[in-house]
């Protein structure tokens, strides 16, 4: 009877990505004297290599998709500890079953998608295509978000602000330093979920509601775009680097829009490029291009770029080439958290 090591095998964890040990610059290079998504790929690049020189302008990251399950990590650690982006957008999965898993001590491993389902289940293994999660490890991690909820005083907090003391959590506990969540709250990072019970977070929280004998702890939405919008207003010029689409995408894009609305002209964002494996013809927030979101109002068209790729494959080779270029090395830390708390 096959057993739940038998498939969370230590020999088959996920391993991160380094970006540092790989030079893709003569690669995408190459590139750009080619075609299709290669030369797209290029562009990009090159685009998110003049965010980094533009020293004037805020870098938005937003993430979608089972990233960090699947080795991308510290590709966004080395952003954030390098200055590269100056705030995070992304959905609960990333942040809170991959990112805050894994620095809870909890690991990724890699599996087969050609596997009886119905077997895992039985073991409590989940699945995220070709990689394993144990089911009972993500309950701790559930506990542990009902555990710093139920210690924080019960009124309603933004993503950012919670996200920050899960932080704050790993730093007092000695836990996750090569976690996102962690190297955010050390840099003053913000990190944004808009759609934060759509996690493991959910789960937890739902506990320290549920089993409240008072007050409880809250999430406000709408905290979390005003945050959004401030950062943009103080930033004043912006760009986006996005990983996926969906409603890290939009959420980001709309603060031009509502910076309006609250009465400050800002200009669209200047810089927009996207990695997506959807496509605009079903009219979808994800595939949507850059262009029509310029009709909207919320993206330049002279410096925007879609590479349509899975995004293990293009995020390393893009960020490498950016971190090799050295573009950041003039860039300073913005620590938006600090300024969002005052």
């Amino acid at each position: 009877m096959a057993k739940k090591k038998d498939f969370l095998n230590p020999q088959m964890v996920v391993e991160h990505i380094d970006i540092k040990k790989f030079n893709t610059v003569l690669l995408l290079d190459a590139m750009s004297k080619t075609a299709f998504q290669a030369r797209n790929l290029h562009r990009a690049a090159s685009i998110y290599d003049m965010m980094l020189n533009d020293t004037k302008c805020t870098i938005f990251l937003t993430l979608a998709g089972s990233l960090f399950s699947a080795g991308m990590k510290k590709i966004v650690v080395d952003l954030i500890t390098n200055n590269m982006v100056d705030a995070i957008i992304s959905t609960g999965a990333i942040m809170v079953d991959q990112d805050f898993f894994e620095g809870l001590g909890f690991r990724h491993y890699q599996g087969t998608p050609f596997i009886d389902d119905e077997k895992l289940r039985k073991l409590a293994i989940d699945r995220i295509y070709d990689t394993y999660i144990d089911e009972d490890e993500l309950r701790v991690c559930d506990m542990t978000i009902a555990e710093i909820a139920n210690s924080l005083e019960p009124r309603p907090y933004s993503s950012r602000e919670f996200i920050e003391e899960m932080g704050k959590w790993l730093v007092l506990n000695n836990q996750g330093k090569d976690s996102v969540v962690r190297t955010c709250y050390e840099k003053g990072v913000p990190v944004f979920v808009p759609a934060f019970s759509d996690c493991s977070a959910g789960f937890g929280l739902i506990h320290h509601q549920f089993h409240a004998k008072g007050a409880t702890l809250s999430l406000d939405s709408a905290k979390d775009f005003l945050e959004l919008t401030k950062i943009k207003i103080k930033g004043k010029q912006s760009g986006i680097f996005m990983v996926g689409g969906g409603v890290p995408k939009n959420f980001t894009q709309d603060v031009v829009v509502a910076a309006d609305v609250l009465g400050h002209e800002e200009d669209m964002h200047k810089y927009a490029i996207q990695i997506t494996v959807a496509d605009e013809r079903d009219g979808g927030l994800s595939g949507s291009t850059l262009k029509e979101a310029s009709s909207w109002g919320k993206v330049h068209t002279t410096y925007e770029q879609m590479v349509y790729s899975e995004a293990t494959i293009a995020l390393p080779l893009l960020c490498s080439y950016a971190y090799h270029k050295g573009g950041w090395k003039k860039r300073k830390e913005r620590r938006y958290n600090d300024f969002l708390n005052k």
